[in-house]
């Protein structure tokens, strides 16, 4: 259960089962990284594989692909959900 509201979100980062396990980082922009392992969740009768951060402060976020490659930018509201599907490859230049 994710507890929302006010100026904090949560944000799921889905995956394919190939991360299984693997640690995904996050970072406000200008700060400090935090991480979430991939984990296998089930959903009635299908298979899933994210990554959950919950309690996030509202902000936009950088997921890292590795420890210099951004995979991505993603804002996440207060009292809201976000949702962000991991890429096949990195990107190239600035998110």
């Amino acid at each position: 259960m994710l507890e929302l509201g006010g100026d904090t979100g949560a944000l799921i980062i889905h995956t394919g089962p190939d991360l299984h396990g693997r640690e995904i980082e996050i970072s406000p922009v200008g700060g400090p990284r935090t991480h979430a392992a991939v984990r296998e969740r089930r959903v009635r009768d299908r298979t899933f594989h994210s990554a959950v951060y919950p309690d996030l402060p509202a902000a936009v976020y950088t997921v890292w692909w590795d420890e210099r490659t951004p995979a991505g930018s993603v804002r996440v509201a207060g009292g809201a959900v976000v949702e962000f599907v991991w890429p096949t490859s990195a990107r190239s230049g600035p998110c």
